[in-house]
């Protein structure tokens, strides 16, 4: 019988009898521990193993028996040669009999970390180390590494007195993490790891260490850098931060929101988003260590937690922020998934918050909170709306052409304008002060989501439920919002990036110098004006006699026409911005609307400024001799007219401008006979520029003003003013009231006698001109100024005249069938003829048998 089979039954202390393996184990130790490892014996251990390897097991087992007896007696030389041991027999032997020796071995490790002492602490982990690092055949069943999370998470937040003693702890409870990452993620029986209860000790263990090196730099004690001085194996700042990048690159995408959880959570209870240094560099690495295609999962955890913290301080939310700030101007490089749309969703929602929270109600003003903390909240929400515009513009601008395009239509979908429904921001709540607010820094987001756009079809670029809200804005009566407005049209015009050429306004002595680059208008473009070109100018013409306009307001409207002739412009825009130029001219020298003098000689600069810049990219010499003519003149006789002296501080304006001096002004006659022959139409100059309703827009903004004239009550009286003038009733009162105006008398005109001095009056118009122009002004001045009860009942006494009229019409076309009966009916107030007896009336033969 062999005798290690009658083990349990020999007297343990009979050397001859104990087993071989425990004969060879208690040889590699020698009687003084400093003596260390015996190699000799050691060897002799390690072939006994390999040759038999089914006795690791009890190898392993008897050495753990060893090792615990030696952890409890304190002599620490007996643990360190038995550790050593079994890291040799650890490397020595792959077999699928070495998975009882690891549970062991596992044993004995876990007996060291429970240990006070930090030599076996480092110990116990520098072998487990060691063991991460072999890569096993076959996974484990029943493997758990529960414990060692634990106690290695509790090495990192050691608190010991000696600093040194206190960092290699931490060093090796960050290398053990390390290891049990290494050991785990790859093994899909070992998915456990990545569940909540072990992130929220993983995550948290190694941030508390690369948090600690951050704050040792603020402190102004910078931590020594790894490969200077102190070597980055035990640097814990380094070397979590490499523990946390391996980390994360090897989490799949459902174990992002466990990875990205924790990291939230350690910043919120250590108070780390203001300031933010430390997460925004937390969240860089995690960006950089993913996978691309897993971004948008950490962009929407922010986000839901930028929503978990609205009630949270203004210097928090910004700091939220600006981390997303962060993650999206990484993730927008790559991939960014279906969370495009709910990024910006989200942050104009809050944006909204920010503003409500910035101007309060009634009640929270009127609260005892001192006017200095009032006013430090207010500045603190001014900073998270600057993060949530840069934010916004970041990602937006940083995006492909064909998500840009969707983002600007989602954004202008959410900027509040009078007249249009806003569900998503409720502007009754924050008044005009709030709704321009919001107005400014959703187009001030705009302006950085469409710069650099480049789109080959204007079509495309500015589709009408974009070009129309967008339009709306520029009639406001804020010369900011419509600076806003007309920047942005300059980025989406502007194809060839001619703007900076542009750049202010003057008279250009030589525009070829510019170097203007410029393609042949395609067909798509040429659609596009035909469809929209009217609508352009007419936000132009009206956006030029706004009396609040600046030195940049006329600067922004010379550079629209400038570019519209660049990008857009075929011999018949041409013609038509030469009618708007004559027409602005015309305004200013009318000056129906009562403009100041500065408006008036500011038009009058800008129509010199653009005809200059026009002649000179068409190839017409007349033209562009009759343009410098004119403009010579008012170098010697009227610098006011001209932009490099009006726009000056301090420029002496004229009492009046005199219409009679047709010299110093662009005369219809002379610009069409400079552009008669081939090429341009002309006989269309003659006709002069009157502002056309055209758009979706501008069909129902009269509708919608009323409807919206009683909805915002909080609206200032010059807003109410602002809707009576915007809303577009005048020039569409004009044509009802001129169509429907002549239907009464048309009997009385067909009845007038026809003569030779008839004739004559209706060839000569002179006379009636200033009859027409009065009238004109009196139905304007009745729209805008006219109570809406008196205008809709008007309206309706018409349109009462018009049913009446065609109910005549009817009943004198359309007679009912004969009725059988005898009777004489009346209907509807009108006598019917008496009905024919049935055997009376005549039917064609056909019907009858």
């Amino acid at each position: 019988m062999d005798s290690e089979s009658n083990e349990s039954g020999v007297c343990g202390c009979c050397g001859p009898l104990r087993p071989r393996y425990k004969r060879l184990v208690d040889n590699i130790f020698p009687e003084d521990p400093k003596d260390g490892l015996s190699k000799s014996d050691m060897e002799k251990l390690t072939f006994y193993a390999v040759s038999a390897p089914e006795k690791l097991d009890r190898i392993g087992a008897y050495l753990a028996e060893r090792l615990s007896r030696d952890v409890v007696r304190h002599r620490y030389g007996y643990v360190v040669i038995a550790m050593e041991a079994l890291d040799q027999l650890l490397m020595a032997c792959h077999s699928q009999s070495i998975k009882p020796f690891v549970e062991s071995f596992l044993h004995m490790v876990a007996k060291l970390l429970e240990s006070r002492e930090p030599d076996l602490q480092v110990l116990g982990t520098n072998s487990f180390v060691k063991f991460a690092n072999i890569e096993e055949d076959t996974p484990s069943y029943h493997r758990r590494y529960d414990f060692f999370v634990s106690q290695f998470s509790a090495m990192c937040h050691s608190t010991h007195e000696d600093p040194e003693t206190r960092t290699r702890i931490r060093v090796a409870g960050i290398k053990g993490l390390q290891g049990v990452v290494r050991k785990t993620v790859n093994d899909e029986l070992q998915a456990i790891i990545w569940e909540p209860q072990h992130m929220d000790k993983l995550i948290p263990s190694m941030l508390f260490n690369m948090q600690d090196a951050d704050d040792l730099d603020r402190a102004g004690h910078p931590s020594t850098p790894s490969g200077s001085g102190q070597d980055g194996d035990e640097n814990p700042a380094a070397l979590a931060e490499n523990c946390f990048r391996e980390l994360l690159g090897r989490a799949a995408y459902g174990n992002m929101k466990n990875a990205v959880l924790p990291v939230l959570v350690h910043l919120d209870n250590h108070h780390l988003w203001d300031p933010n240094e430390f997460a925004v560099s937390c969240f860089r690495i995690i960006m950089f260590s993913i996978q691309a295609q897993h971004s948008h999962h950490v962009i929407q955890q922010v986000l839901t937690h930028l929503d978990g913290n609205n009630k949270s301080t203004p210097r928090v939310r910004a700091g939220i922020v600006q981390v997303l700030l962060e993650t999206v101007a990484i993730a927008a490089k790559g991939s960014v998934g279906p969370t495009v749309l709910e990024v910006f969703n989200t942050l104009l929602k809050h944006l909204r918050m920010s503003v409500d929270l910035e101007l309060g109600d009634g009640s929270r003003r009127n609260s005892n909170s001192s006017v200095s903390s009032v006013r430090g909240r207010e500045s603190d929400e001014r900073i998270v709306q600057n993060a949530i515009i840069q934010t916004i513009g970041f990602f937006g601008g940083n995006l492909p052409d064909y998500q840009r395009a969707e983002v600007m239509m989602f954004i202008m979908g959410k900027v509040p304008v009078y007249g249009t429904p806003c569900h998503t921001l409720d502007t009754v709540k924050i008044g005009p002060q709030g709704t321009k607010r919001i107005q400014t820094m959703l187009l001030s987001s705009l302006i950085m989501v469409t710069s650099g756009f480049k789109s080959k079809s204007m079509s495309a670029a500015l589709p009408p439920p974009f070009l129309d809200p967008l339009f709306s804005i520029s009639l406001m009566e804020d010369s900011e919002l419509r600076q806003l407005v007309l920047e942005i049209l300059h980025n989406i015009i502007d194809r060839h990036d001619n703007r900076a050429k542009l750049r202010g306004i003057r008279i250009i002595p030589n525009v070829a110098a510019l170097k203007i680059k410029r393609e042949k208008i395609s067909k798509q473009d040429v659609a596009f004006m035909k469809k929209h070109g009217q609508q352009l100018y007419r936000h132009v013409y009206l956006g030029c006699k706004e009396e609040d306009n600046v030195h940049k307001n006329f600067e922004l409207l010379f550079t629209t026409l400038a570019i519209l002739t660049i990008e857009l412009a075929n011999e018949e825009v041409v013609i038509d911005l030469i009618r708007l130029s004559i027409a602005l001219q015309e305004m200013a020298l009318n000056n129906e609307e009562n403009m100041p003098m500065s408006i008036r000689c500011g038009i009058m600069a800008l129509v010199a400024a653009y005809l200059n810049f026009l002649s000179q990219m068409i190839p017409n010499p007349l033209f562009c001799q009759h343009v410098s003519k004119v403009i010579e003149l008012r170098n010697m006789d009227a610098l006011y007219l001209l932009p490099d002296h009006i726009f000056r501080d301090k420029c002496p304006l004229p009492e009046s401008l005199d219409k009679d001096d047709r010299q110093l002004y662009f005369q219809t006659a002379d610009l069409a006979e400079c552009l008669a022959g081939p090429g341009y139409n002309v006989e269309r100059l003659s006709i002069p520029y009157i502002p056309q309703v055209t758009g979706y827009s501008d069909s129902r903004a009269r509708d919608r003003a009323e409807r919206w004239r009683g909805d915002w009550s909080f609206r200032a009286p010059d807003e109410d003013r602002l809707t009576r003038r915007k809303s577009f009733v005048d020039t569409i009162s004009l044509q009802v009231d001129i169509v429907s105006s002549s239907l009464p008398d048309k009997q009385s005109e067909l009845a007038e006698e026809i003569t030779f001095e008839t004739l004559k009056k209706a060839i000569d118009t002179t006379g009636l001109e200033e009859q027409e122009r009065e009238k004109r002004r009196q139905v304007m001045e009745k729209f805008q100024k006219a109570p809406f009860e008196e205008i809709a009942a008007h309206c309706e006494s018409k349109a009462n005249m018009l049913h009446d009229r065609l109910a005549q019409i009817f009943e004198l076309t359309i007679r009912p069938p004969p009725s059988p009966s005898g009777v004489v009916s009346i209907s509807a107030g009108h006598t019917q003829h008496p009905s024919v007896p049935v055997y009376e009336m005549k039917f064609p033969d056909l019907c009858v048998y």
